[in-house]
């Protein structure tokens, strides 16, 4: 399969936040690197999949400061992006051709990954070895 990135010029409207940022921004302390990188963000998108893994990680371990501090976050600082049919189609190609090269990866990241390269979006993570090839722009902010 042979996809070609779509054209992007990259602005600060331009990031998919991955979940590990977001539990990043959620800590008493979060790296300076994220901080500074949040502060630059006027429009900050996320995966309807980082929204489950948020909700399943406060199902796991409860924490209703958290929870409201997400709730209010998903109401009024970001947008959430669903998993469209084009999105799972990317998805699933991806997911396979990676493994016909031998690179396990989890449908969550390549859902994610997907997201990413179909709205034009820079995927902010840490996990940057996760959407190796996946045909994204990826950055870390943390250091």
């Amino acid at each position: 399969m042979t996809v070609k990135m779509p054209l992007l010029t990259l602005t600060p409207n331009n990031d998919l936040c991955d979940t590990n940022i977001l539990s990043e921004l959620i800590r008493p302390i979060p790296n300076k690197g994220v901080l500074e990188w949040i502060a630059k963000v006027s429009t900050l998108y996320l995966s309807v999949i980082t929204v489950d893994e948020i909700y399943f990680g406060l199902k796991r371990r409860p924490n209703v400061k958290i929870q409201k501090w997400f709730e209010a976050y998903l109401a009024n600082d970001c947008q959430v992006l669903a998993v469209t049919t084009e999105i799972a189609k990317y998805a699933g190609e991806l997911r396979g051709q990676l493994s016909l090269k031998g690179q396990v990866r989890s449908q969550a990241d390549m859902l994610i990954a997907a997201t990413a390269f179909i709205h034009g979006l820079r995927l902010i993570t840490r996990n940057e070895r996760d959407f190796k090839e996946c045909n994204i722009v990826v950055m870390n902010p943390f250091y």
